[in-house]
């Protein structure tokens, strides 16, 4: 009997030991979810949509997207570099209730945000005429990374539901028909942006743009947090012809940078866009040069950021196309 209770004892003993241990709980290798987002809004954008927004999370993995649910129900999933969507389809005079989740690089799904609600206007059967366009549009820079806009009401024959605001040709904020100004936020010091503003009623009929603020943020740049690091380039020779090899480390973005423009000899020689998944520790590249041997050029790259601006250039790299025969 002694020794049966020394083995359950040992067993036991094991199974604790093994239980403790840093088996990185229910992820498998210790790393933590993100966590929720915060600043979440929900703003009707017509009678059969609603317009949600909220801030980026930040972690070690980076967001591969963000899913966001109506009620229990997933029905959105956006990118990891975007953080806004406007959800459809819903139907006109009803409350819903919205929470926001990010889900990292390695799959991990983090907790919901808080919840927050919209309700959508009642519809407006018929209506085919759009807002007219919201009066003069003006801004400018609360600081070196964030601006305010305001801008006149426009008018419409129901009413007006809510006001988008563009920059470039991006939406990327929306607010309630019974405002007239907002703060855009998550820019770059000195960068120069350009807005408009459009008026949507409730059969999301909508105006033409006002005309487009320019605002620069104030403060400096120098590039080298939002530039790609750990640049490489190398050559090889193929089918009698050479090719530069480019490899490079992407910036630190709070989105995922899809975009990138490759400088040879201090102009644009290509573009690269990335249609699936963009790579986060390290992309690589290869193009053409030319038949020539014993040419140098000069090469470097920068990414466009999530907020649609040009980030800063990676060190530049002298390369060769080898040496004549």
């Amino acid at each position: 009997m002694r020794r049966v209770l020394v083995l359950v004892s040992a067993l036991c003993a094991t199974l604790a030991l093994l239980s403790s241990c840093a088996w990185g709980g229910p992820d498998g290798d210790g790393g933590r979810p993100p966590g929720a987002p915060t600043g979440v809004t929900a703003t009707a954008g017509s009678a059969t949509s609603v317009h949600v927004m909220w801030n980026a999370v930040s972690t070690d993995q980076g967001v591969r997207v963000y899913e966001v649910y109506r009620g229990p129900t997933k029905v959105k999933e956006v990118p990891g570099s975007e953080y806004m969507v406007d959800v459809t389809m819903l139907r006109p005079s009803t409350m819903y209730a919205f929470t926001v989740r990010a889900r990292d690089g390695d799959g991990r799904l983090g907790p919901p945000s808080k919840q927050v609600r919209a309700t959508t206007p009642a519809a407006v059967a018929a209506d085919r005429s759009a807002p007219t366009r919201p009066g003069k549009a003006t801004g400018r820079a609360v600081d070196s990374r964030a601006v305010q806009l305001s801008w006149s009401k426009a008018t419409d024959d129901r009413d007006v539901v809510s006001y988008d605001i563009q920059q470039g040709d991006t939406k990327i904020h929306s607010v309630g028909g019974n405002q007239t100004g907002t703060v855009i936020t998550g820019l770059r010091p000195g960068t120069r942006y350009s807005f408009t503003v459009r008026a949507r009623d409730a059969a999301d009929n909508v105006s033409p743009a006002t005309a487009a603020v320019h605002i620069t943020t104030p403060g400096t740049d120098d590039g080298r947090g939002t530039a790609p690091t750990g640049f490489r380039a190398t050559t090889h020779r193929a089918d009698g012809a050479y090719y530069v090899d480019l490899s490079w480390v992407p910036p630190h973005t709070d989105g995922v940078v899809t975009e990138y423009q490759v400088h040879l000899d201090g102009r644009t020689a290509t573009s690269l866009v990335y249609g699936g998944t963009a790579p986060r520790e390290r992309a690589t590249y290869s193009f053409y040069l030319g038949p020539d041997p014993g040419v140098s050029h000069r090469v470097r790259v920068r990414g466009r950021l999530p907020d649609g601006t040009w980030g800063g250039f990676s060190a530049e790299r002298t390369i060769r196309t080898g040496t004549p025969d």
